[in-house]
């Protein structure tokens, strides 16, 4: 596949991209096209809107954009966080995914990009104890229902960091089910940002969340227990 090299341009002149940031994003979806066992049926000239114009897109918000620790929960093929490893060459980006093919494929992403700030971890995000408290973002893609989200998010999070979580649209038992988690879990709920990635794109949101207060003991709950019994309550 050839990179549509005009349309990535765009995104680096929009986010302020060097030549080397573009040439690794392009790499990145290059393997993407090529690789038989990547975990993503968009492919092609689609990637660079779907995964990466949709992933940039966080960096308008200012916690993503200033992050330094970050942790990507369900990583899969990379998106957001291979991307916001590339435009924030200062961060450390942690790339959570549980699936151990998927992690194989993360590894060959990052060395195919280049990319030395990013690092696959295999492991669930309940049962990651090396990181507990230790980042000021974690985000997280079309995941699980919001109010999981705060709870997989929140033990991971420095106090004063942030979850930000992309989301099409969230109806509103899922929005208060997850106010009802995050208040229990020591989050606040910020703002909603509606985005426009790409052209056409439809219902794309960016759910901010800060961490406000320490996360009390017994989080983070055994694995599978936030799917199956939410906080918050059915969402």
């Amino acid at each position: 596949m050839i990179v549509p090299a005009g349309r990535l341009a765009e995104l680096a002149e929009r986010w302020s991209l060097d030549a080397r940031q573009t040439a690794a994003l392009a790499r990145a979806l290059e393997l993407l096209s090529t690789d038989p066992l990547a975990p993503s049926a968009v492919r092609g000239a689609e990637a660079v809107d779907v995964h990466v114009a949709d992933s940039l897109s966080a960096l308008a918000l200012e916690p993503v954009a200033q992050a330094r620790d970050i942790a990507d929960l369900g990583s899969g093929a990379g998106f957001p966080g291979l991307v916001l490893a590339v435009a924030l060459p200062r961060a450390r980006v942690a790339l959570v995914e549980s699936a151990a093919r998927k992690c194989e494929f993360l590894a060959r992403l990052c060395a195919a990009a280049g990319v030395d700030n990013a690092r696959v971890v295999h492991a669930r995000a309940e049962q990651w104890p090396a990181g507990l408290g230790k980042h000021d973002l974690v985000s997280a893609r079309a995941l699980a229902p919001l109010g999981v989200l705060c709870e997989y998010a929140a033990p991971l999070l420095a106090l004063g960091g942030a979850l930000v979580a992309w989301k099409g649209a969230v109806p509103p038992v899922e929005s208060a089910a997850a106010a009802r988690a995050a208040a229990e879990l020591g989050l606040r709920a910020e703002e909603v940002v509606r985005t426009e990635p790409y052209a056409g794109s439809v219902a794309h949101h960016l759910h901010l969340y800060r961490k406000v207060a320490q996360t009390p003991a017994g989080y983070p709950r055994r694995a599978g227990i936030a799917r199956k019994r939410p906080i918050g309550g059915g969402s």
